[in-house]
């Protein structure tokens, strides 16, 4: 088999993995193994619990993938987070309660994200500002902080949102909508200023 160069795009890496080529796979999976495990993690609240989730996820990706049964409409990544966010809602059901993004002091999703290397003070503003943000967006009710956070960190759109949250695309707007004018509610209130 030949080396399998990052720059393949998800469909054809799926077709060389389908062909028997397992480094095919490999780089699908570093390609988005962060986004995923981090949008279980965000779900779940649970490091360990997270982690059986993200290989269960790569589990059912595979025993599709070798029965035939991935269609090739969508994107790759957005049939694996739809996965994912199914996985998280059915160990939320087992263990009656709702799925939601809930509140967290270990984690911060800007920990993971990619930014340009600043001096010291555009760091620390920076880290400030995504302080304020996270805390901000902490504070909303679930349903919002859901959308938030599926729609600027999973780049979903609303249409896979509200497919994915099983809720009409005018709820998910609305909720993104009533998420935006509460967070501009608590800025006033709490005269919280982003530079």
């Amino acid at each position: 088999m030949q080396a399998v160069s990052a720059l393949v795009n998800d469909q054809e890496l799926i077709a060389r993995y389908m062909d028997g080529d397992e480094a095919a796979f490999e780089v699908l999976l570093h390609r988005y193994k962060a986004k995923i495990y981090t949008s279980i993690y965000l779900f779940v609240k649970d490091r360990a619990l997270a982690e059986d989730i993200f290989q269960e996820v790569f589990i059912k990706i595979i025993d599709t993938l070798r029965r035939g049964r991935y269609n090739h409409e969508g994107k790759f990544v957005q049939w694996a987070m739809r996965i994912a966010y199914n996985l998280c809602v059915d160990y939320h059901r087992r263990n009656k309660r709702r799925a939601h993004v809930g509140k967290s002091e270990d984690f911060d999703i800007f920990d993971i994200l990619r930014v340009h290397d600043d001096g010291p003070d555009d760091t620390m503003i920076r880290s400030e500002m995504h302080h304020r943000v996270r805390q901000l967006v902490d504070a909303l009710p679930p349903e919002q902080r859901e959308v938030v956070i599926l729609r600027h960190y999973a780049d979903m759109s609303f249409k896979e949102i509200a497919a994915l949250t099983r809720v009409s695309i005018n709820t998910a707007l609305g909720r993104m909508r009533y998420a935006l004018i509460n967070i501009r509610k608590m800025m006033a209130e709490k005269s919280v200023v982003l530079q």
